[in-house]
C-alpha cells in the first residue's frame, strides 16, 4: 500500500517538475555583467548618512537618492540621533526634516541644495527567486562605495508586498544600502540579518518606500517605534522565527512554527517548504513528498524544494528522477548545485 501511494506521488511531483522545466526554459533570459560604467553611474546615487547623539557619539549609514533633495535610509541609522548629516563627494549637507515608516524601518531624509542624482524605482512585486542584484553600500571600513553581485534566495509576503532575502552580506555602516535590478533600478533597501554564523540577510522592498511620499515630514528627534523585525521574538514574521530552529536542526520545533505559518499563511510555499523539510528530516517521508508536491504546485521553480528533492531522491537511489530534477536546478541557476546551501545564505561574490 505504502509503495503505492509513494508511487502515485512521485508520477504527480513529476508531472509538475516537467512543467516547472518548461516555464524555467521558455522565460530564461541570459544576463549580462555590469560594467564598471554602469556600476559608477549607479554609486553616484549614494550618500553616506553621519549622525550625532546628545552623549556626543556618533554613527553612520548609507543612503540612497529618490530625487535631488530627498534620500532614504533605514530609520534604524537615525536611532537616537539629535543631529544628521549626509555627506557627498567630501561635502556634508544636514538633514531639515524626514518622513517615517517606523514599522517598515523607512525613513526619507530632506536634504536641501544636495542636488542629489536619483535612481530609478523598479517594482519588487515583481522579483523572482534567482534573480541576479547589486547590492552597494559604504560601510564605516570602506573608503569607497563596496559593490557585491547575488541572487535572490527567498520573496516573502508582507503588508502587500514582497520582503526580499539575498545572499549578499552587509557590515556596520552598510545599513541603508540600496539593492538594484541588473537594470540598475531600486527594488530594496539592506535592512536587517538573522543571528548567528550563517546569517540570512533580508531587504525591504522599494514598493514601501513608494506609499511613503505623502507622509507628513518631521524633526529628527521625533519619537520612534521598533520596526517589525525588532520586535518580540513570537511577534516577528514567521520566516524569521523559524531561521535559528531551521540552521540548528530543531526539527520539531521547525514543524511546529511552519504549521503555524501555514494555518496564517496557507498559500505561502515558503512556510509549505519548511513543513515538509521538517516531515523530511523526522522520518516521515511520505508526508514530505505531499507537501514538496504542494510547494510545486504554488511555485512551481522553488528552488530549495527542488535541492532538498534532489537529496531525498539521491538517497533513495532514484538517480533518474533526481538527475530530471538537477537538469530544472541548472536552468535557474546552475550555482545552486555547485554550493553549499549554508554558505548560498551568507557568501556575497564578486566584490568590487
Amino acid at each position: 500500500m505504502f509503495n503505492r501511494l509513494e508511487s502515485l506521488l512521485m508520477t504527480r511531483l513529476f508531472t509538475l517538475i516537467c512543467m516547472s522545466l518548461w516555464t524555467v526554459s521558455i522565460s530564461a533570459e541570459p544576463q549580462l555583467a555590469p560594467t564598471d560604467e554602469f556600476l559608477y553611474q549607479l554609486k553616484e546615487s549614494l550618500v553616506k548618512v553621519n549622525t550625532t547623539t546628545k552623549s556626543g557619539g556618533h554613527g553612520f549609514g548609507t543612503a540612497v537618492a529618490i530625487d535631488k533633495e530627498h534620500a532614504v535610509t533605514n530609520c534604524h541609522v537615525l536611532g537616537s540621533a539629535n543631529g544628521a548629516s549626509i555627506s557627498k563627494w567630501g561635502t556634508e549637507y544636514p538633514v531639515d526634516t524626514f518622513q517615517a515608516d517606523w514599522k517598515h524601518d523607512l525613513c526619507i531624509l530632506k536634504v536641501a541644495y544636495a542636488d542629489l542624482k536619483p535612481v530609478a524605482m523598479g517594482d519588487s512585486s515583481q522579483l523572482k527567486y534567482e534573480q541576479s542584484l547589486i547590492s552597494i553600500s559604504m560601510p564605516t571600513d570602506s573608503p569607497a562605495p563596496y559593490v557585491a553581485f547575488s541572487a535572490i534566495k527567498a520573496l516573502y509576503p508582507m503588508d502587500d508586498e514582497l520582503v526580499i532575502r539575498s545572499q549578499t552580506a552587509f557590515s556596520i555602516g552598510a545599513s541603508g544600502s540600496p539593492v538594484f535590478d541588473y537594470d540598475g533600478r531600486l527594488v530594496g533597501i539592506s535592512t536587517f540579518k538573522s543571528p548567528g554564523k550563517n546569517a540570512y540577510y533580508y531587504n525591504v522592498p522599494v514598493n514601501w518606500i513608494k506609499k511613503m511620499r505623502e507622509l507628513p515630514e518631521i524633526a529628527l528627534n521625533a519619537a520612534q517605534d521598533a520596526p517589525f523585525w525588532d520586535a518580540p521574538e513570537l511577534q516577528r514574521p514567521f520566516f524569521m522565527q523559524i531561521v535559528l530552529p531551521f540552521q540548528n536542526n530543531r526539527w520539531q520545533d521547525v514543524k511546529e512554527i511552519a504549521d503555524r505559518w501555514v494555518t496564517m499563511e496557507p498559500n505561502s510555499a515558503e512556510a509549505w517548504y519548511y513543513k515538509a523539510e521538517a516531515a523530511n528530516q523526522l522520518g516521515d517521508t511520505s508526508t514530505a513528498m505531499q507537501h514538496f508536491q504542494h510547494v510545486l504546485r504554488l511555485h512551481p521553480n522553488h528552488p530549495s524544494t527542488l535541492l532538498s528533492m534532489v537529496k531525498m531522491l539521491d538517497k533513495q537511489g532514484k538517480t533518474k528522477e533526481a538527475e530530471n530534477l538537477r537538469v530544472t536546478l541548472r536552468e535557474i541557476n546552475p550555482d545552486l548545485l555547485e554550493i553549499p546551501e549554508a554558505e548560498m545564505q551568507s557568501d556575497s561574490t564578486g566584490a568590487r
